[in-house]
């Protein structure tokens, strides 16, 4: 913490030399080069948490998770994927323009018919010109299932939830595209998260091992009774105090616990109001005050700032 508060930072002027020192490191959350990180992500879990991933897992079921922005939600798929060897999670954000279509694969049309006129109408390669979506590349029959994140399915259209439940229940999908040319191929066709490619002959994709799907809800909406039953649901719980500190300690240490006590407990006083705060608001805190090592009346600035309630637009 000492070397961090020693790094210049903007001073609101635009006087003096400009500085070529670096700018304060990132906490550890918000690396995106996972590659030079030196440990994972912690993330705490309870028992029926566990509970909740083993159903899933055993009944190759979705597992639908609700609750508090910031508790977790996104975080327990990285976990299990991590501690399951299911390789990179794959993921969806879901948007109110997303269809499940788009999601399995996307057929680009129009860049092909460029492609061709660029080349004095020469045949182009299909293939070239079809990717998978993040759902379509869960699908593939793997001798391991994939890991999939569906984050915030309350945000899309009404229609999705049913949709996606055709695509569970028969665990496949066609690429109408390929299905044309029934007497060609396979043709090998790239996934969404990497440069890999899988042979997908007359334009039938069906999985081997159904895929570790997570989905998150912030409860903006109610689901279909039919998509509900099909889904392990749980609710993410809303950590106590003591719960707040094993989550700071293990991401940011004890170190910042001990000078962090004041931010954690103004936190959770404002939790009380249901929807006002996130955890990671939290953790966003306590990392600038230990950081920065402000004086007090700038310590107070820095939580207000940053623990602003989330259900007000000028808390």
């Amino acid at each position: 913490m000492t070397e961090q508060a020693q790094v210049r930072r903007y001073a609101g002027s635009d006087a003096g030399t400009p500085s070529t020192d670096l700018i304060p490191p990132a906490p550890p959350w918000r690396v995106f080069d996972r590659s030079a990180a030196s440990e994972p992500d912690p993330f705490r879990t309870t028992e029926a948490m566990v509970d909740a991933v083993n159903a899933a897992l055993t009944l190759r079921r979705p597992l639908l998770l609700t609750g508090r922005p910031g508790s977790g939600k996104s975080s327990l798929i990285e976990s299990v994927a991590r501690q399951l060897d299911l390789g990179p999670v794959l993921r969806w954000p879901i948007t109110s323009r997303s269809t499940v279509d788009d999601a399995l694969y996307r057929y680009d049309a129009m860049g092909r018919l460029y492609a061709e006129r660029l080349n004095d109408g020469e045949p182009t390669a299909i293939s070239d010109y079809l990717r998978l979506g993040p759902l379509g590349t869960a699908l593939l029959p793997n001798s391991r299932p994939r890991a999939l994140l569906i984050d915030e399915i309350d945000k899309g259209d009404i229609d999705l939830p049913n949709d996606l439940l055709n695509v569970f229940e028969r665990g496949e999908f066609e690429i109408k595209e390929l299905a044309r040319l029934k007497n060609q191929g396979p043709f090998e066709i790239q996934h969404a998260d990497s440069i890999e490619y899988s042979p997908i002959a007359q334009g039938r994709v069906v999985c081997r091992e159904f895929p570790f799907v997570v989905l998150t809800s912030n409860g903006e909406r109610e689901f279909p009774p039919a998509f509900l039953r099909r889904c392990i649901r749980f609710r993410m719980p809303d950590p106590r105090e003591k719960e707040l500190t094993a989550i700071v300690t293990a991401h940011l240490g004890e170190a910042a616990v001990g000078a962090a006590t004041d931010v954690i407990k103004t936190f959770v006083q404002r939790s009380k109001d249901p929807g006002a705060v996130a955890t990671d608001q939290l953790m966003n805190a306590i990392y600038l005050v230990t950081a920065q090592a402000p004086d007090e009346q700038e310590r107070r600035r820095i939580v207000d700032l940053v623990l602003a309630k989330l259900n007000s637009d000028n808390a």
